[in-house]
């Protein structure tokens, strides 16, 4: 282990959604004090009972004792106030998956951190390069793109930008083992690898329901019992959000200009109605306290 990594005692993580919440119990978890800062208290709150929520169930699956949960939450801090994350040693950021938003708390970021502190991006598309370069400190910027659910997923993809140093790379990737997660080291490119090849299957997938080929379950059936999925594409991108899927597609579309990339209509359709999948209750299939209670979209 590096002497920079024991440097590291706080862990900022900007953005407190799915994403942000987990990984600040991840690291939270492993002895880091943690400071979630949103823009608003309610979002925080709300952070805060997932995570509660989550160290119960691993509780009681017997993973962890009660002792430890309360060890974690002991270690998590909450603010609204960006600043606050000056005294932090290392900054992982997981706002909404937006260029203007990205960009801008990136710019405060690097006005704020100190100037040898790394700064992580969670995005899960966004070129790393352009966020980089907003945050003034190219050099000492990277992608940590962590997997759904942060605390059972194992990958992490680390992606370097086009200025990001060796030393960026090797704290990430150092302080990623700790997490007893599996680094994978990628270049900056639209989607990455995991969203380049995960995304334009779920997109093929809900073409097969817009041509009227088979519904969602079958379609789910299909992949799950003919292919080993252990979750169906539709079911997927409703846990994942039909918004942040027509986002990436976007991306893709837009970084490659090829039509294989092109958002199927009918994701369109459903971002534009508001169903969005679990986060709203229902998508392609309904949804109550993140598990499918029944197929919402018949044609």
């Amino acid at each position: 282990m590096s002497n920079i990594i024991g440097k590291i005692k706080k862990i900022g993580v900007i953005g407190t959604g799915t994403m942000g919440n987990g990984i600040a119990q991840v690291f939270a978890g492993i002895g880091y004090d943690v400071l979630m800062i949103d823009i608003k208290q309610e979002f925080l709150d709300r952070a805060r009972t997932s995570i509660d929520r989550s160290l119960q169930m691993m509780v009681k699956k017997e993973k962890i004792t009660t002792d430890d949960a309360r060890a974690v939450t002991n270690r998590l801090s909450m603010s609204v106030n960006l600043k606050d994350a000056r005294d932090c040693d290392f900054v992982v950021e997981a706002v909404s998956e937006n260029h203007e938003i990205k960009l801008d708390v990136h710019k405060r970021l690097g006005e704020i951190l100190r100037p040898e502190v790394v700064i992580g991006t969670n995005t899960s598309s966004i070129s790393i390069t352009m966020l980089a370069k907003a945050s003034g400190r190219p050099e000492r910027f990277i992608g940590m793109h962590f997997m759904n659910p942060v605390p059972v997923m194992k990958l992490v993809e680390v992606i370097r930008g086009m200025d990001t140093s060796d030393e960026t790379y090797r704290i990430t990737r150092e302080l990623t083992e700790k997490l007893e997660k599996v680094p994978v080291e990628v270049n900056d490119s639209p989607g990455f690898v995991s969203n380049r090849v995960l995304l334009p299957m779920l997109n093929e997938a809900i073409s097969c329901i817009h041509e009227g080929i088979a519904g969602p379950v079958e379609v789910d059936n299909v992949m799950k019992f003919g292919m080993a999925h252990p979750m169906g594409p539709i079911q997927l991108a409703d846990f994942i959000g039909l918004d942040i899927c027509l986002a990436i597609m976007n991306v893709l579309y837009d970084g490659f200009k090829d039509s294989k990339y092109r958002p199927c209509p009918l994701l369109v359709k459903m971002v534009e109605a508001g169903h969005l999948g679990d986060k709203t209750g229902k998508g392609f299939y309904t949804w109550e306290k993140h598990k499918v209670t029944g197929v919402h979209y018949n044609g």
